[in-house]
C-alpha cells in the first residue's frame, strides 16, 4: 500500500493513496506503515491529489545517505568498489516534498541531481542485523541526493555541499510492499532521460544498509537510508524541472528555483 502525507485546508494528515485518490486515515505515517489493519484508521474522507499539497512521507530525524552504491556508476566513474558503505548526513532541514522547489544556492555554480531508492524506517533500529532487517523497514520512498558538486570537489567532507535547505526532496509517498532487489531507477530533467539503471546494481542491498547504519547510530522511526545514486548524474540550472522514478513508488518531480543573493 502506498502512504501518503498532506495538507488540506493548513491541516496535516495522513492518506492511503490508491490510483489518484486519497483515502484520509486517522492516525500518522509511522502508525500507518506499522499497522497490521489499515481499515481501522480509514475515515468517509477523499481527495484528488490534486486538491492537496504534498509533504515529505516522513518526519525525519536525520537522511542517512550512501555513496556509491552502485556497480554500473563505480564502473562510470573508473573506481573500485567499496568493501563497506560510505556514508554521510543531510539534515532534516534540506527536506522538502513533491512539487516543491529546489533553490540553487549562490555560492555553488554546479547543483547536481541524484535519484535514489530510499528506505523508511519505521521502528528504533540500534545494533541490527541483515537477518532482521526486514522488521525495522516501514516501506521505501524516492530520494533527489542534490549536490553542490563544485563545493563538494572544494571541501575535504561533503556537508556543505550536501546539506543546504532544499537538498532532500523526498517523496511522493511510502510504498510499503515492495521487493526492492529488481527495481528500474530512473531521472529525467525537462523530459529526457539522464539516469537509468536497475536496483540489482546495488552494491550493498537494503538490509546490508540497515544493518551497518544501526551499527554505527540509532535509527528513529520515520528516518531515511538513501541507498546511493546510479550512473548519469549531471547538472541542473535554474528553470529545470527534474524527476525521479522509482518502480512500483511513482515519480518525485521537483523544481529548480532562483539562486539566493
Amino acid at each position: 500500500m502506498k502512504i501518503i502525507r498532506y495538507l488540506k485546508e493548513n491541516e496535516e494528515k495522513t492518506g492511503l493513496l490508491e490510483d489518484n485518490q486519497i483515502t484520509e486515515l486517522s492516525c500518522s505515517t509511522i502508525e500507518a506503515i506499522n499497522s497490521q489493519n489499515i481499515d481501522a484508521f480509514k475515515k468517509d474522507k477523499f481527495y484528488s491529489v490534486e486538491d492537496v499539497k504534498i509533504k515529505p512521507p516522513a518526519s525525519s530525524s536525520k537522511v542517512v545517505c550512501i555513496g556509491l552504491n552502485y556497480r554500473d556508476h563505480a564502473k562510470e566513474l573508473k573506481m573500485s568498489l567499496p568493501d563497506e558503505p560510505i556514508i554521510f548526513l543531510k539534515p532534516p532541514t534540506a527536506v522538502i516534498g513533491h512539487l516543491d522547489n529546489i533553490t540553487y544556492p549562490d555560492c555553488s555554480n554546479q547543483v547536481d541531481f541524484e535519484a535514489e531508492l530510499g528506505i523508511v524506517i519505521s521502528k528504533e533500529a540500534r545494533h541490527v542485523s541483515e537477518r532482521d532487517a526486514e522488521y525495522f523497514i516501514g516501506g521505501y520512498t524516492i530520494l533527489n541526493d542534490v549536490t553542490a558538486r563544485d563545493l563538494q570537489k572544494k571541501d575535504i567532507q561533503w556537508t556543505r555541499a550536501k546539506s543546504f535547505d532544499t537538498f532532500a526532496p523526498i517523496g511522493p509517498c511510502i510504498e510499503t510492499d515492495l521487493d526492492t532487489s529488481n527495481l528500474d531507477i530512473s531521472l529525467k530533467l525537462n523530459g529526457e532521460y539522464k539516469q537509468k539503471s536497475n536496483t540489482k546494481n546495488m552494491i550493498f542491498n537494503v538490509y546490508e544498509l540497515v544493518e551497518f547504519v544501526s551499527n554505527i547510530m540509532t535509527l528513529k522511526p520515520g528516518d531515511i537510508i538513501a541507498t546511493g545514486t546510479p550512473p548519469g548524474v549531471g547538472p541542473m540550472n535554474v528553470g529545470d524541472t527534474v524527476e525521479a522514478e522509482v518502480e512500483g513508488i511513482g515519480m518525485l518531480r521537483n523544481f529548480v528555483k532562483n539562486k539566493v543573493i
